[in-house]
């Protein structure tokens, strides 16, 4: 038996472990990614199997991981970079976005950055202020960086070994609140081809209105579609995957089938990704659209007070309240 019944956290760590099984090159930073195994334990058991060289316990300086995950790609390592917290990877922004995102262009392709900054993202854990953001538009805004979302354990398992294996840098955006949430994952390869890095996926077919969704969003979009079909609707739910690059081929090919699109994430609607998946949407299936892109999203305030997230993050109603919309035209 190849498959196993893991939670997402577990199909990380088990996707890092084969990685560094593999590739001797790749190495572990972050704080507390070691001894403790991360604050959300997703790295845990690996320093002690691999040792304190492949998997090192960093100081709090996140421009200090990041600045130092760059001179050891330079030298021919992948390093994977834990980020503890979504609001915590603003000190490494220019990093970032000065040398990350611009050395391979900056050295006219002579150089190459292969490294993972892991980020955990998004609300509905009740935590304070600086652990519950979704920032990943900056960074899908930011050309020179790939940024994806893993939104089950099998992409979590597949994804961050294709982006450790990726000779370009990878933002690697997981749902922290999708962290214990366990189903069935075929190990080995062979047996059942993971999608490309950058594929979106279909997540549950549908005839009626396209539903677009990536992370924590993809179970709640799925929730939803469940809810909607006992109301005589039919909602197709894709799994983005890959904010940047994007599938478009898949998003288009849903909405003309469907004459409808609805966008959810838990980022603010303004400037969010759903702004450029309308945009795209609208210019490339115009003449098949019957009402126009709806976006759900987060509210345009920084992020409320854990007693008030979930009036902050969209829910079943905000998005069945959506496909009611979309259908009224």
């Amino acid at each position: 038996m190849t498959a196993q019944k893991l939670s997402l956290a577990k199909g990380l760590n088990a996707g890092m472990r084969k990685a560094m099984e593999d590739d001797p090159k790749v190495v572990l930073m972050g704080e507390d990614v070691g001894k403790l195994g991360g604050v959300f334990r997703i790295t845990e058991g690996l320093q002690k199997d691999f040792g304190e060289d492949r998997v090192i316990d960093t100081p709090l300086a996140e421009a200090g991981i990041v600045g130092t995950a760059i001179g050891l790609a330079l030298r021919g390592y992948r390093p994977v970079v834990e980020i503890q917290f979504d609001g915590f990877i603003y000190p490494a922004f220019d990093q970032i976005i000065s040398q990350v995102s611009k050395m391979h262009a900056r050295s006219l392709g002579h150089l190459k950055l292969p490294m993972v900054i892991r980020v955990p993202f998004g609300g509905g854990i009740g935590a304070v202020e600086h652990h519950s953001e979704s920032n990943e538009a900056y960074f899908a805004h930011t050309a020179g960086l790939r940024t994806v979302s893993c939104a089950d354990p099998a992409d979590a398992y597949w994804m961050i070994q294709q982006a450790i294996a990726s000779d370009d840098p990878v933002m690697f955006y997981e749902p922290k609140r999708r962290y214990h949430e366990r189903a069935e994952v075929e190990l080995d390869e062979a047996a059942g081809a993971p999608l490309p890095l950058h594929s979106a996926r279909v997540a549950r077919p549908g005839d009626d209105v396209t539903v677009l969704a990536y992370g924590p969003m993809v179970k709640t979009c799925l929730d939803a579609a469940a809810a909607a079909h006992g109301e005589g609707k039919s909602l197709e739910v894709i799994d983005l995957r890959s904010l940047s690059p994007l599938d478009t081929e898949t998003i288009f090919t849903s909405v003309k089938k469907t004459g409808r699109c609805v966008v959810v994430h838990e980022a603010s609607t303004f400037l969010g990704m759903g702004a450029e998946l309308a945009a795209q949407v609208q210019r490339e299936c115009f003449y098949s659209l019957e009402a126009p892109v709806i976006r759900v999203g987060g509210y345009n305030i920084p992020y409320p007070p854990s007693r008030y997230e979930e009036d902050f993050l969209p829910d079943l109603d905000r998005i069945l309240d959506s496909v009611d919309q979309a259908l009224s035209f």
